[in-house]
Formats: structure tokens, C-alpha cells, sequence
């Protein structure tokens, strides 16, 4: 794969790449190997020497998810635990950050920019990974050298980021409609043990339907059982329907 990458031109590359990353979106994908493609594929395309990607956890907390290399991690954890670097602005804001040499930045994160350039990185850029306005994370990117992103590069970027929260909020829409199905199903499933257990009733004490749901309700609340479960021990038979049918108030007319 790698010689026939070498006779593609770059923007021939973003497109195999992009393909690549659309095809690990299977029902089963994994995300942590879409999001090690993604930085993997970064450093290949761009200027860049190291890549990197956190994402934000439903109380606003940054996590590693990938990166390049070893050294890149600790950059990334550094930035993470300290609470400063590039990447916590871009996550924060939704906006682009990119500085050109880190050297003129050491006011603006202190703690960050020695531990970036005694790691070997002078520029660093943040890419927002963002759709319909949630913002995700972000995708990192270090230069050995300073220098901006050329626009190009820069719009590459912008393509692989969002190909990666195309990604990741597809893994939650699969594991909330996986949830949702699971809910799905046992509704039904309680529904028809349910409908079951007024029958039974019925047909036993001869009452309606609707007193039949009544004395199961009741039952359950003076049990402090649930509704479903009383159902269920009803048409197995592991509860008697004459229990139940002894809370029997009003008969059903003729």
C-alpha cells in the first residue's frame, strides 16, 4: 500500500484515505482503529511529523484517544493534565488554533510550550472535530519546524477531522439505537406477558380486561413487584391466579 500511495498525488491520497476511513464504518467499527487511521493518515498527507486526537466526554473532559507515537502521547497527556495547549482552546472554542512557532506562544500556555519544544515540535495546529455545531474534540498536529499549514493542507485537515466525527457520532447513534432496540424489545416482550396475564384472569374470575389490569397493578404495588414481572410469574405459573383474582371487587356483567 505504501508504493502505490507514493505514485498518488496528494489530493489522490486524501481520496484513498477517505474511502479507507468511510470503510471502517461497519455496524461493528471500531472506533479507537478509525481514529489511529485518521492520525496515522494525517502525518502522511500533511506537513506535519506528529498527529494526535482527544475527545470530550459528556462533562466537557479531554481523553487521548490516538496518536502517532510515544512522544506525541506524552505531548498530548501533558496537555490534557494541565489543562493548557492548543488542543484544550480548540475544544473549548470550536475554533481553529494554529501557531506557526511555538516560541512566541510560551505566554500564552506556560506550562505547555517548553515540554512541546523540548519534545522536538515548534508549530502546532488544532483542527475542531465538530458537526451540526457539536464540537467532539479535536485533531492535533505538530511541525519539527515552524510554519504554518499551507491552505491546502489546511482544508485536508478540515476533510479528515470531519470524517472523524462523522465516525464517532455514528458509534453513538449505533450504541443508542442498539439501546433503543434492546428497550424496544422488552416493552414488547412486557406487553405480551401483559395482554397474557389479563386473559388468564379474565377467563379464570370472569372479569373484564380492564379489571384483570387492575388487580395485576394492585398486586404489584402491594408487593412492591414490577407490573412486567408479576405478569411474567402469572403465565409461567408461578403465581397463583387465584391470588390475584382474589382482589377481585366487581365481576363482569353478563
Amino acid at each position: 500500500m505504501a508504493e502505490s500511495r507514493e505514485t498518488l498525488t496528494r489530493e489522490e491520497c486524501l481520496a484513498v484515505t477517505l474511502v479507507e476511513l468511510a470503510d471502517t464504518l461497519a455496524d461493528d467499527f471500531d472506533v479507537i482503529e478509525l481514529l489511529t487511521l485518521l492520525v496515522d493518515r494525517s502525518v502522511e498527507l500533511l506537513d506535519a511529523c506528529a498527529a494526535g486526537l482527544v475527545l470530550r466526554d459528556d462533562r466537557g473532559g479531554l481523553h487521548l484517544m490516538a496518536s502517532t507515537d510515544g512522544v506525541m502521547e506524552l505531548v498530548e497527556l501533558f496537555q490534557v493534565q494541565n489543562a493548557e495547549g492548543p488542543c484544550l482552546d480548540c475544544s473549548a472554542s470550536g475554533q481553529l488554533v494554529t501557531v506557526a512557532d511555538l516560541a512566541t506562544a510560551e505566554e500564552r500556555w506556560p506550562r505547555f510550550v517548553p515540554h512541546a519544544v523540548e519534545a522536538g515540535f515548534r508549530a502546532a495546529h488544532a483542527i475542531p472535530l465538530r458537526l451540526r455545531g457539536q464540537i467532539l474534540g479535536a485533531l492535533n498536529l505538530f511541525r519539527a519546524e515552524p510554519g504554518d499549514l499551507s491552505p491546502a493542507d489546511l482544508a485536508a485537515a478540515k476533510a479528515l477531522a470531519d470524517m472523524a466525527a462523522i465516525g464517532i457520532l455514528q458509534a453513538r447513534a449505533v450504541r443508542d439505537a442498539h439501546l433503543v432496540a434492546e428497550q424496544l424489545r422488552r416493552a414488547l416482550h412486557s406487553r405480551v406477558a401483559i395482554e397474557q396475564a389479563k386473559g388468564m384472569l379474565a377467563e379464570r374470575h370472569g372479569i373484564g380486561l380492564d379489571q384483570g389490569f387492575s388487580n395485576l397493578r394492585t398486586y404489584a404495588r402491594n408487593h412492591q413487584r414490577p407490573l412486567t414481572g408479576v405478569a411474567e410469574d402469572l403465565v409461567t405459573g408461578a403465581l397463583d391466579l387465584d391470588v390475584i383474582g382474589a382482589l377481585v371487587a366487581v365481576p363482569r356483567r353478563a
